[in-house]
């Protein structure tokens, strides 16, 4: 039920040089709904994350039907509608991972940091993510910290990577 009450939307500044990248992105690909996916991938790599207001301008730019972008945005796994934080920590579930440890490596970083898989901390330095297969099963167990590969996982030693990471920054 609407409650006929007007929500202002929240409008992107022009002088933003992340809203400036992606302008610059509409107009090189002539503002063609086709370029969808590149225009998404620029305002992700501007932004860390596609917040509704983006989606909102790139929607008006193409003269597309918010549906379509919405459903492109939510059926890639690499499109991300919230923050993933500061730093990422992205935990193989895949069968040699999981098999040579990835629930415990989970279970003690859910433990010890307090969040759970898809979970961002408050302060939003650390987002905790799950893969179902990274592609490195000769790395098992595998965690993706910050873009970069960790082989051989143990529980006890990836909580104090995470911290040490946390505290660099």
């Amino acid at each position: 039920m609407k409650s006929g009450i007007a929500v202002p939307e929240k409008e992107l500044l022009n002088t933003d040089p992340r809203v400036k990248l992606i302008a610059a992105k509409l107009k090189k690909e002539q503002y063609k709904p086709d370029a969808l996916i590149e225009i998404l991938h620029t305002a992700q790599n501007a932004y860390g994350y596609l917040p509704m207001e983006v989606l909102r301008y790139i929607t008006k730019a193409l003269h597309l039907p918010p549906s379509r972008v919405y459903s492109t945005v939510t059926f890639y796994h690499f499109f991300s509608l919230k923050s993933k934080g500061e730093h990422t920590c992205l935990v193989c579930t895949g069968t040699a991972c999981y098999v040579k440890g990835a629930k415990e490596i989970l279970n003690e970083i859910e433990k010890k940091m307090g969040l759970k898989a898809g979970d961002v901390s408050a302060d939003n330095k650390l987002g905790i993510q799950v893969a179902r297969c990274i592609g490195a099963c000769g790395l098992a167990p595998a965690v993706v910290i910050d873009d970069e590969v960790a082989p051989r996982m143990t529980a006890d030693n990836i909580v104090s990577i995470l911290n040490e990471k946390m505290q660099t920054t």
